[in-house]
């Protein structure tokens, strides 16, 4: 091999390395302006939320989330924890509706030997469990009248007593809990201490529900496609423009979970690299009538480079598929092996973004 020939396979090797370096990093760029922990979005709602997130993560303090079913609390509540100076150490969940009290007291504080018929053994609990890092306290709103007085003890003192021990033990746990009920309600109603309210209620992280931050359903969609799609060990699939749109109008009564489980059953359901609005199930759910007409991406279709404005799953994508193509003189082979995809996988994405496919 003559050595003009050997510095041109370098010179296209260094090309195609810059040109991986290059995806990589817009799609770590991208993650980290979009996504707190597990939680998505690139809404100005959700940047606000991920911005008093990343405040609260670096505290020790109590936090109350509060929010509707399939919002994301435990998401976020791991955020805190992983996010935090606690993460070393266990992160800790339980659900307070799941069980009566005597078992809830059991769970939380432990017990010693002999303390109630069946204990055969001494247990620690959950609070000793999760020392030096984070109780998660789901559904407090649940918890009984009994529990909320001994927790607010808890809270207050710093010490757990296990069932049928006259010692207490002192804890080092940072307490997050969650709800989606109404705890101000709940106070008048009798059901939750006000006591216990007001120490809970000093940190508070309000948790939108999806219907009012659609901007962020089209990033959660596509994220969800990949997701579920990888899990699958299927291709990769693609929403038509009917089916992004009847996302976008739906009211999604249950949230975030509930779009990552309608974009399984599209995933799974649909037979080609399309979804349709029919492999969504959403046909028959009333759209909301304060969702303003959607508008078209006008975005030229050789953009050589996405601005930040335009930064996001599908604008990436789209550049990353045209600079593929440039990057390999238009030989469709060579751009799909840069890219990581099947030929024909890059095929149906030129032909997505309207891009010539020779």
């Amino acid at each position: 091999m003559k050595l003009p020939e050997v510095g041109a396979l370098v010179h296209k090797a260094l090309t195609e390395r810059a040109l991986r370096l290059e995806n990589r990093h817009l799609r770590q760029a991208l993650e980290e302006r979009y996504t707190f922990g597990d939680l998505l979005g690139k809404s100005a709602l959700m940047q606000r939320l991920f911005g008093l997130l990343e405040r609260l993560a670096a505290t020790n303090s109590t936090v109350l989330i509060q929010g509707e079913s399939g919002t994301g609390k435990e998401l976020v509540a791991r955020a805190l924890h992983y996010r935090g100076t606690r993460r070393r150490h266990p992160f800790v969940p339980v659900n307070c509706a799941a069980m009566p009290e005597g078992l809830l007291e059991s769970e939380l504080f432990g017990h010693t030997r002999g303390a109630f018929t069946g204990a055969d053994l001494a247990r620690r609990g959950l609070f000793l469990e999760a020392a030096h890092g984070t109780l998660f306290l789901d559904e407090i709103g649940e918890m009984p009248l009994g529990m909320q007085t001994k927790l607010l003890r808890v809270l207050e003192q710093r010490q757990i007593r296990p069932v049928g021990s006259d010692h207490e033990v002192a804890i080092d746990v940072r307490v997050i809990a969650a709800t989606n009920r109404d705890l101000a309600h709940a106070v008048r109603q009798g059901t939750f201490r006000k006591d216990l309210y007001y120490r809970l209620h000093v940190m508070v992280v309000q948790l939108p529900p999806l219907r009012e931050h659609r901007d962020d359903i089209a990033l959660l969609a596509e994220t969800f496609l990949q997701r579920h799609a990888a899990a699958n060990h299927l291709e990769l699939r693609h929403l038509t423009p009917q089916a992004l749109r009847s996302l976008e109008e739906y009211d999604w009564p249950g949230n975030v979970r509930e779009l990552s489980h309608v974009i399984e059953r599209g995933v799974t359901l649909s037979t080609g690299a399309w979804i349709d609005v029919e492999d969504l199930g959403l046909a028959s759910a009333s759209p909301s009538s304060r969702l303003a007409p959607c508008t078209t991406d006008t975005a030229a279709p050789g953009v050589t480079h996405p601005t930040e404005a335009l930064l996001n799953l599908e604008d990436l994508t789209r550049y990353a598929v045209t600079a593929a193509v440039q990057k390999s003189h238009g030989h469709k082979g060579r751009a799909a092996t840069l890219l990581g995809v099947h030929p024909r996988t890059l095929t149906r994405m030129l032909r997505r973004y309207g891009l010539p496919e020779a």
